[in-house]
């Protein structure tokens, strides 16, 4: 055989050999982390698929994925005892002026919607963003308000804010809708230019880009703008109002309708020189449109913006304590995503989930990783166990745990991201909802799940009532070790400690090896009650 036939067979083996090696798969606990990061919880079999493409091609996935849709809930007006009165539906009031059905509809969709990464993030934003069925109890309308975070999720920050601006739903909980240039008396209502600065944007002081607060010379934090700031944008958001009824004349101010975005009324505009944020003059004569363009952009270029919206996304979707490195990291790339563009959220999402300090088998510092929110210690125990469910009583149990779906209490949201946990100095903002009283209803949650027969609810047309699927752990429930094994791996990553997989152990094995049910059930209720599964690191 010639050098250039051996060279060739040479090749062909390695070639063979390539093509028939096994593919390196991602290490499981660091998978389980991923899913437990951007997903409502992780389930075997989403796990083997994260296992098999690895992190960024399931990311990838993920930012592909269409979003899921929120029922297309019909106009009600807002007169419930008049529209009521008339309705044959015993339960109009419920399902035309409460937000029961979308949030039966949310927890449906986290329970098997595939676009579950944008989902989290949805859920993020509706908790940055904060808009309340306290005030806005309309179904049509709030339904429409949270589709819109789910399609703009992956988009830019900048449309987000223009598209949470131009909503009805957010003009009325704000006090933007009807907010008219002032007469010489009165003044624009100064709600909505207060909160967009103060919660949706930038925050109260100046930030490093670390996300720390920048301090005076005196070692005081600085504001990030004055009261005149506030003017400007108050004059900036006047004249838009309701989107007219179909069929009505348009007027200055329309009936209340939450169908579509608001509407300018040029009569009604300040069309006046505003100044704004870095200093930002915005020139008479622009068009409503390009007048909101200008104060929306003008937010955008506060150096504020990648590190105060960064950091609470990381702490939605990661740890409530991260680094200030790892907000400066992310910060950067809100800043600039590689190609010159800020506020590109899919690169911001991808740098939080990819970073250092999210990836790996598990973190160390005792000072990493977040109390699991009631929403997703609910659907997280929910999808372990490979749960079917009308979203009724997912609902109800995240609502008794503090956490009612889109009825926040304010617009400071259910819980604060500046929250301190007592007796120390770390940032744990969903340990503001934890107290006694919340720690028993997560065992009553647990108990039910695990223990109990979820009916459908006898007044809701086609309800299904709530299942868990038992068979996987009935499965193994013989082994107590291999029990055990299983849910440290789904549910922990690996991080049982010894001394806690000695105590399931010997709990599992009290239980009579005839009854597998019980066994399983049982180890079940036992790990999603431990502190250690509670707080998710």
């Amino acid at each position: 055989m010639d050098k250039k036939s051996v060279w060739a067979a040479i090749a062909c083996l390695i070639a063979s050999a390539c093509a028939s090696a096994a593919p390196v798969l991602m290490d499981k606990a660091d998978a389980v982390r991923l899913v437990e990061q951007g997903t409502f919880g992780p389930t075997d079999a989403l796990v083997a698929h994260v296992q098999a493409i690895g992190a960024q091609g399931w990311l990838n996935e993920q930012f592909a994925a269409p979003p899921s849709q929120y029922p297309s809930f019909a106009y009600v007006p807002p007169g419930a005892q008049v529209f009521c009165a008339t309705n044959s539906n015993p339960n109009c009031i419920r399902d035309n002026y409460s937000l029961f059905l979308l949030q039966n509809a949310f927890f449906r969709n986290a329970l098997s919607g595939p676009d579950q990464l944008r989902q989290r993030v949805a859920f993020a934003l509706s908790q940055i963003l904060v808009t309340s069925g306290v005030v806005v109890n309309m179904p049509y309308g709030m339904a429409r308000y949270q589709q819109m975070l789910l399609d703009h999720a992956f988009g830019n920050f900048s449309d987000v804010l223009t598209e949470v601006t131009l909503s009805p739903v957010m003009g009325d909980y704000l006090n933007m809708v009807n907010n008219d240039k002032s007469n010489g008396t009165v003044n624009p209502n100064e709600n909505y230019a207060r909160e967009i600065l103060q919660l949706f944007s930038i925050g109260v002081w100046e930030l490093n880009p670390d996300g720390t607060q920048k301090l005076d010379a005196t070692g005081s934090p600085i504001p990030t703008y004055p009261q005149a700031i506030i003017d400007g944008y108050a004059n900036l958001f006047t004249g838009w109002t309701y989107p007219p009824l179909p069929g009505a004349t348009p007027r200055n101010h329309n009936p209340k309708n939450f169908s579509s975005d608001m509407v300018g009324v040029a009569a009604e505009h300040d069309f006046g020189v505003k100044v704004l944020m870095n200093s930002a003059v915005d020139t008479p004569g622009k068009s409503m449109p390009n007048d909101l363009a200008f104060g929306i952009q003008s937010i955008m270029q506060h150096p504020n913006v990648g590190p105060f919206i960064g950091k609470q996304l990381i702490q939605k979707l990661v740890t409530g304590n991260p680094s200030p490195a790892y907000v400066a990291r992310v910060g950067a790339v809100f800043n600039d995503d590689g190609t010159g563009v800020k506020g590109n959220l899919r690169a911001v999402v991808n740098a939080i989930l990819m970073d250092p300090e999210a990836r790996g088998d598990a973190q160390s510092a005792a000072t990493y990783g977040k109390l699991r929110e009631p929403v997703l210690f609910v659907t997280g125990a929910a999808r372990a166990v490979g749960t079917t469910s009308d979203g009724v009583f997912l609902a109800q149990q995240a609502k008794k745990l503090g956490q009612d779906v889109f009825n926040a209490p304010s617009v400071f949201n259910f819980y604060p991201p500046t929250y301190v946990v007592p007796g120390t100095q770390v940032l744990g903002p969903e340990f503001a909802l934890q107290n006694a009283s919340a720690a028993i209803d997560r065992y009553n949650f647990a108990n039910a799940l695990a223990f109990g027969t979820i009916a459908p609810l006898a007044t809701l047309p086609g309800a299904t009532g709530t299942a868990p699927n038992w068979a996987s752990l009935e499965s193994i429930a013989g082994d107590p070790d291999a029990l055990v094994a299983q849910l440290n791996g789904l549910l922990m990553h690996g991080t049982m400690t010894a001394a806690m997989r000695s105590t399931l152990t010997t709990a599992i094995a009290a239980v009579p090896a005839s009854d597998p049910m019980t066994r399983a059930k049982t180890a079940f209720y036992l790990t999603i009650t431990s502190p250690q599964y509670q707080v998710e690191r």
